[in-house]
C-alpha cells in the first residue's frame, strides 16, 4: 500500500508560509512518501489549491502529486482542463486528480458558481474534460485547448464520493475512488471498499478501481488536543453539531494509533493512504517518518 502526504494548507494562515510550503515538499520527496497532495476550499485561511501543487510540482522530482480535490463544479470546463493539463506538463507526467461535487455552499457562492444540479455537471464535465485532453475543442469552431498532458490519455481521475448511488454513477468513468475516513471507523472501511468493486463489477469495467483514503493525525506532546482543536474549526460550516460530533470521533493522535490505522486501511483493501497532519512544524513531519519506518 502506497503512503501520501498532504501538505499542512488548512492549519491557520499564520503558521503556513513560503518556507513551510519549500521545506515539506522537499522533505516529502526525499522521504518515504509515494505522493504530495493538498485540498480546495474557498472560503477559509487555505492557500489555493493549483497554486500550491504547481509549486510543490516545481520542488519535488519524485512523488505523485494528487490533487485531492478538485470540487469540480465551481471550475469552468475548458480552464480547469488546460490548468490540469499544464499541471500533469510542469510536474512531468506525475499529477493524479481527485474530483468532488463539493458539500459547501458558501464555496459556490463566493465562487459565483451554483450548487444546484452539481453531479450532473460533473459527470459531464470529466467527459468534456478527457475529450479536451484528447484535443477536442471545447466547442464547434473553436482550437483545440493546450497543452496536451504528459500522461497518455490524460492523469488519472478518482472521484470522492461515498455510497452506493453516487458509487454507481462514477464507476462509468472514474478510474478508482479517493475517500476519507471522517468517522475513523478503518475497519468498517472494508464494507466501503466492497461498494467500490461492486460497482466497478456493475459497471461492466474490466480494470478494478484504484482506492485510496485519508484521515486526521496528530503527534507529539499535545496531539489530541490539536487534533480536536483542527477538526472542530475545519467542519465548523457545518455546523456546530456535526463539527463536535467530528472532532471527537478522531482517534489517531499517536503513533500507535496512526500505525493501526494503516494496517487496518491496508487490510481493508486500501491501495493508497493519505496523511493529513494537523500541523505545520517540520518536527511533525520528521515524526510521522520515523513512525513510518516501524510498518
Amino acid at each position: 500500500m502506497h503512503i501520501g502526504m498532504t501538505l499542512p494548507t488548512m492549519v491557520p494562515a499564520e503558521h503556513y508560509d513560503r518556507s513551510t510550503l519549500v521545506d515539506w515538499c522537499r522533505a516529502i520527496d526525499n522521504g518515504p512518501f509515494y505522493s504530495l497532495s493538498c485540498g480546495e476550499r474557498i472560503t477559509y485561511h487555505n492557500q489555493e489549491m493549483l497554486v500550491t501543487l504547481s509549486a510543490a510540482a516545481a520542488l519535488t522530482e519524485r512523488v505523485r502529486i494528487f490533487a485531492t480535490l478538485f470540487v469540480l463544479p465551481l471550475h469552468g470546463t475548458a480552464m480547469v482542463a488546460k490548468q490540469m493539463a499544464t499541471l500533469d506538463v510542469v510536474s512531468n507526467g506525475r499529477l493524479t486528480v481527485g474530483v468532488g461535487v463539493g458539500g459547501r455552499e458558501h464555496d459556490f457562492k463566493a465562487a459565483e458558481r451554483s450548487f444546484e444540479k452539481r453531479h450532473a455537471r460533473m459527470d459531464q464535465q470529466v467527459a468534456d474534460i478527457r475529450a479536451i485532453w484528447s484535443g477536442s475543442p471545447a466547442f464547434d469552431g473553436a482550437d483545440p485547448v493546450g497543452p496536451p498532458p504528459v500522461q497518455q490519455g490524460g492523469p488519472p481521475i478518482l472521484a470522492g464520493v461515498m455510497g452506493a448511488k453516487p458509487l454507481a454513477r462514477v464507476a462509468k468513468w472514474a478510474d478508482g475512488m479517493c475517500g476519507q475516513s471522517m468517522d475513523c471507523n478503518f475497519e468498517g472501511f472494508a464494507d466501503m471498499v466492497n461498494l467500490v468493486h461492486q460497482a466497478w463489477s456493475d459497471a461492466g469495467r474490466s480494470e478494478g478501481p484504484y482506492i485510496s483514503s485519508c484521515f486526521w493525525y496528530g503527534l507529539g506532546s499535545n496531539a489530541k488536543e490539536r487534533l480536536h482543536a483542527y477538526t472542530l474549526k475545519y467542519a465548523e460550516i457545518f455546523g456546530p453539531e456535526i463539527a463536535q460530533f467530528m472532532a471527537d470521533a478522531q482517534t489517531v493522535d499517536n503513533e500507535g494509533a496512526m500505525l493501526e490505522a494503516l494496517n487496518a486501511l491496508e487490510e481493508a483493501g486500501c491501495d493508497e493512504v493519505v496523511l493529513v497532519p494537523t500541523s505545520s512544524e517540520m518536527s511533525e513531519l520528521d515524526r510521522t517518518i520515523e513512525a513510518l519506518a516501524k510498518r
